[in-house]
């Protein structure tokens, strides 16, 4: 039976409010407000990357690395409480890999510690500052840091990836007590995924990178090392220092691997732990495993980091927008529905300036435990500047 006019008009007056009530970009469309977090002239402030919140997990703190050289290298630890403005240093004369990640800093303990990464002669240095005293504890050398939660004590940590020496497993670091275990050796991974690792890095010795832990702790994600030809001398602000590739998630509690891609791009967990978003508007179950699947309708922006909400409604993700009718060289940091179609563009910049590091700084856009703010990277300008996006009032 043919549906009157009538009829139509009422499904639509219904359904239209829910439809708008059900999208979480809403309270991303208007009145957001966008502002540099230290705006300080003359010095770059830093977050380390989309993997990690910069705030404390309580929310009354931000974290970042600040620098006054030309390519930030070389700088500072620096915390700011959110009401007052006020910042504490806690480490000075950090030597960086890149202005990339920085330090890779991040909260730890559930705010009460702070831990990054430092090289001084030639030696990679994994530190942890215990925000009450002060104190400053070398826990690993020979290591660097990747990222683990704020809300506990482990610390992901990894053999240099372009001369990893001895250290080619995946090893935890425990923040209280100094303890250092291994998790799974590179002789797992070779017996598990050997064809593959031959084939990719051409029989050359391979190691554990960049090991990134789930929300729930349970699960790991890291991709593969094999040193490049500039490794060897200790090169390791070089495009050739080493060769990455490929994405291997490890199961802590079953202790095994259970999932494998032969790529990597920019992989962030959801909240549930089981799935990966993707560069390009991308997901991975590494439950099922199977193909990728695309989140649909939503831009394309080269080169993106995602990161998803806390309660997984919403993504987050940078790049160019050139592809979303943007201006050459305008980059710009975009909220989307997780299921596709809805998104909006929080804000626009040249992104040609900031810190001269011979790895570029990028937005690394990521939520804040509450969801209510985004903190990214700005670099336009003569200084990389750290900005925040928030919903509603609120401080800095």
């Amino acid at each position: 039976m043919k549906a009157s006019p009538l009829l139509l008009a009422l499904v639509v007056a219904v359904f239209a409010p829910v439809r708008a009530a059900d999208d979480p970009v809403i309270p991303w469309r208007h009145g957001v407000n966008v502002r540099p977090v230290a705006p300080l002239a003359g010095r770059h402030t830093i977050h380390s990357y989309y993997l990690t919140n910069p705030e404390s997990p309580d929310g009354t703190r931000v974290l970042y690395y600040v620098s006054t050289t030309a390519d930030g290298h070389r700088g500072d630890l620096i915390v700011r409480d959110r009401a007052s403005g006020r910042e504490t240093v806690l480490a000075r004369h950090l030597d960086t890999e890149d202005a990339h990640r920085a330090a890779c800093q991040q909260w730890i303990s559930n705010g009460r510690r702070v831990a990054y990464h430092d090289v001084k002669d030639g030696r990679w240095r994994v530190h942890v500052v215990v925000l009450a005293t002060g104190e400053n504890r070398v826990l690993a050398e020979d290591r660097q840091l990747c990222f683990g939660r704020a809300v506990d004590d482990e610390l992901p940590i990894y053999g240099c990836h372009w001369n990893p020496g001895p250290h080619r497993d995946l090893q935890f670091l425990n923040a209280a007590t100094g303890e250092i275990r291994t998790v799974m050796t590179i002789a797992d991974v070779e017996q598990r995924y050997g064809a593959w690792l031959a084939r990719e890095f051409g029989g050359r010795p391979t190691s554990i990178f960049f090991p990134h832990l789930s929300p729930d702790g349970q699960r790991v994600f890291f991709k593969m090392s094999a040193p490049g030809p500039d490794g060897a001398a200790n090169n390791f602000r070089s495009k050739n220092a080493s060769h990455r590739q490929g994405t291997v998630v490890f199961d802590l509690v079953r202790r095994q691997p259970v999932f494998m891609r032969e790529q990597w791009g920019h992989p962030g967990w959801f909240p549930d732990s089981r799935r990966l978003i993707e560069a390009s508007n991308t997901t991975l179950n590494t439950d099922t495993g199977g193909p990728a699947a695309k989140i649909p309708d939503l831009p394309h922006l080269p080169g993106d980091h995602p990161a998803v909400s806390p309660d997984g409604k919403l993504f987050v993700k940078d790049g160019a927008l050139l592809l979303a009718g943007g201006a050459p060289g305008e980059w710009g940091v975009m909220v989307c529905d997780i299921r596709g179609r809805s998104f909006q563009i929080l804000h626009r910049f040249d992104n040609s300036g900031g810190a001269r590091s011979w790895r570029r700084n990028h937005p690394h856009p990521i939520f804040s435990a509450d969801g209510r703010r985004i903190y990214f990277n700005v670099n336009a300008g003569e200084w990389t500047q750290l900005y925040v996006a928030e919903i509603g009032a609120g401080g800095g």
